[in-house]
């Protein structure tokens, strides 16, 4: 019992494009969404802003079948797939997306485009993703996604054997370092202004070979696209070819704030690691009608399984459109029983 389509051209003024299902974001996890609701034959309309959180990276990795495949390409693939069920996908930037009330007992929603187009949903699949606050040192912004990672499951295969630095600018600062040490001999944590380390991590990385320096980094140096090593306070060079640092990760979800989701912070002692929309195992959240998917919901899920969570949503959904529909036609049933004995 899908809604009938209507083109996203006719959406501006008064007018809404009428959906089952409105994506909001079109990565991994809210393509993966749209292509199993466009397979059960629902009426999906996905909205990408355009800006993927993996855009600087070459490549995408530990992604069965797709090992080693442009992040944008990998992207193209999906549109196509998605477009190829039915589904259509627009680019622009959702400035506000609000519940409609339940006047029959089922959510619905509208959403606005930063052009003035609008959509009436039924549902809602929120797929934004995260943004990434880097530490404040001049220089990683430009390196970053190339010669400054943060992921040894992303990007360790390429620095493997390489001079990697590791920022310690949070808790996990140990843990990456014994991370990065599996793939390289050559590694030096950068204790910068992070305070003392554990004494138990330092202990480790001391016995596993892992070389300290002290001292605030100041700056990333790099020879055009390479990173040539990390200056330092007193003006000394240490010389790598990489460095991992530790993000902040902030849920994308300006423009939604009308919905109500549940928007957590996810905090180690004092330091705070990001924020999330929580939600349960299927995506769903505890606003009626909207599901999550992918980082937005989970910080260190990878491709994949931003990929996974985004189908298991995108089944939920259907799923609870479908009991929907059911009570609907059973509805309308009565409704033409209790017309037709008052005749």
């Amino acid at each position: 019992m899908g809604t009938e389509k209507t083109s996203a051209e006719n959406t501006t003024g008064t007018d809404a494009a009428e959906r089952d299902v409105v994506v909001v974001g079109g990565g991994a996890a809210g393509l993966s969404a749209a292509v199993a609701l466009g397979r059960s034959r629902r009426s999906v309309t996905v909205v990408d802003a355009g800006a993927p959180r993996n855009a600087p990276a070459e490549g995408v990795h530990t992604y069965l079948g797709h090992e080693g495949v442009s992040p944008l390409e990998l992207l193209r693939i999906g549109r196509a797939e998605a477009e190829g069920y039915g589904v259509e996908v627009v680019d622009g930037q959702v400035t506000r997306a609000r519940p409609l009330g339940e006047p029959d007992g089922e959510p619905s929603f509208e959403v606005e485009l930063a052009d003035g187009r609008r959509f009436r949903a039924r549902r809602v699949v929120v797929a934004t993703g995260l943004g990434d606050v880097l530490p404040d040192v001049p220089g990683v912004a430009e390196q970053w996604g190339r010669g400054v990672v943060h992921c040894p499951y992303c990007h360790g295969w390429e620095v493997r054997d390489q001079r990697i630095g590791v920022l310690a600018t949070s808790p996990i600062a140990g843990h990456q370092a014994r991370l990065f040490r599996q793939l390289s001999e050559h590694v030096t944590v950068l204790t910068h202004l992070s305070g003392d380390l554990p004494e138990q991590d330092v202990a480790e990385l001391d016995a596993l070979g892992v070389r300290f320096v002290d001292g605030e980094v100041t700056a990333l140096e790099s020879d055009g696209d390479r990173v040539v090593g990390a200056r330092l306070a007193d003006g000394t060079l240490v010389e790598l070819d990489a460095l991992a640092v530790a993000t902040t990760m902030h849920a994308r979800v300006s423009g939604l704030e009308e919905l109500g989701l549940p928007v957590d912070e996810f905090r180690m002692g004092d330091h705070l690691f990001g924020t999330n929309v929580t939600a349960d195992p299927t995506g769903r959240t505890s606003v009626p009608g909207v599901w999550v998917a992918g980082n937005v919901a989970v910080l260190h899920a990878q491709v994949v399984a931003s990929a996974a969570a985004g189908m298991m949503a995108g089944a939920q959904v259907n799923g609870d459109l479908a009991l929907a529909d059911g009570r609907a036609a059973l509805a309308a049933r009565a409704g033409l029983r209790e017309a037709l004995t008052t005749a």
